[in-house]
């Protein structure tokens, strides 16, 4: 192999987060209204939930 091609492609940081976002587009572009909504509300109370614990914890350990 010469030293003038490259086999590698280097990814820019924005690459994962493009790919994440665009296969969740995909993944429930087809589902009904109410799905995505319940989707979205169980994912958004475990996120609360985990915020709430994480808080919770660090105000313990700050005593």
């Amino acid at each position: 192999m010469d030293g003038d091609s490259t086999d590698q492609v280097l990814a820019s940081r924005w690459d994962l987060p493009l790919v994440v976002f665009s296969m969740v587009r995909v993944a429930f572009g087809t589902l009904p209204l109410w799905a995505k909504a319940l989707i979205l509300g169980l994912f958004g109370s475990v996120v609360l939930w985990y915020g709430i614990t994480w808080q919770r914890e660090r105000g313990r350990r700050a005593r």
